[in-house]
């Protein structure tokens, strides 16, 4: 496991760009914070900005969530998601949204579009299986866990050549971001996540989302399994995109499955549904 200390905080701080939270946010957390709130005003909050709303009605009408009936309002959609799900949701749409118009060597699409995968694959994940999923941190972790990654693009100009080589090897990124730059996408990610009030288990996971030993090493048992998922999810997202397996995916899968409950015919009839999904 990774432990960050003062000296990294502070390099990270003044090295690079980390979005400020937006103003909204801290009204929906302050709304959230009040014992007498509940669905309907955190839903109020949120309808004041008609493009996050409209936002947050494409994505809950998607087919990971699998409604039947298309929902058209966002307190529908409030009522649906829950409270803490539906802030998950707003935190990271604006943490997109905060990097528009931001310089950039990489075109970030493809980053948003694996995230946002990447966390529907574990919301399909929590409804497919039977283990006590921390739901209301997946979808954070799903979109939050590679964050890092356009505040890297917009500091270094031949950063898309790093990310370009690490896919050619099938690896993750980081070493040769150590390489290059002395830090790496999971400790940006860990300052941004944390900066932005995230739980501390998503900021855990954030941090240790390439760690190998993640799984032996945390105490947290929420941890492992929000761990577990995302790393299932990434590879189901791979799987379906790519028709490749994820870079840790051989060396994780049946700690992951273990710890998922669930078995190799299981996984495969998860994988299969996920595929043929639309």
């Amino acid at each position: 496991m990774i432990y960050i200390d003062d000296k990294v905080i502070e390099d990270v701080a003044s090295g690079f760009h980390i979005p400020v939270k937006p103003e909204i946010l801290t009204e929906l957390q302050h709304v959230m914070s009040k014992r007498e709130s509940n669905i309907y005003d955190e839903a109020s909050v949120i309808a004041k900005d008609v493009g996050l709303s409209s936002a947050i009605l494409k994505t809950v009408n998607s087919s990971y969530f699998g409604l039947r009936k298309k929902i058209s309002d966002i307190h529908q959609a409030a009522c649906f998601l829950g409270m803490d799900i539906l802030n998950d949701l707003v935190t990271a749409l604006l943490f997109k949204s905060s990097f528009d118009g931001i310089p950039s060597c990489l075109s970030l699409e493809r980053y948003w579009d694996d995230a946002s995968d990447s966390a529907n694959a574990m919301i399909f994940i929590s409804k497919n299986i039977t283990a006590l999923l921390p739901t209301e941190c997946l979808y954070s972790i799903g979109l939050f866990h590679d964050c890092g990654i356009p505040a890297l693009s917009n500091k270094f100009g031949d950063y898309k050549n790093v990310l370009i080589e690490a896919n050619t090897r099938g690896q993750s990124s980081i070493a040769l971001e150590e390489s290059n730059y002395k830090t790496n996408h999971a400790v940006v990610g860990y300052f941004i996540a944390s900066s932005w009030n995230l739980p501390r288990m998503v900021c855990n996971i954030v941090l240790n989302h390439h760690e190998m030993n993640f799984l032996t090493k945390s105490t947290s048992l929420d941890e492992k399994l929000g761990y577990a998922t995302l790393k299932l999810a990434e590879n189901l997202v791979e799987r379906k995109k790519r028709d490749v397996v994820s870079p840790d995916w051989e060396t994780l899968k049946n700690a992951i499955l273990e710890i998922l409950n669930l078995t190799p015919e299981q996984y495969n009839d998860l994988e299969k549904n996920f595929c043929t999904s639309s």
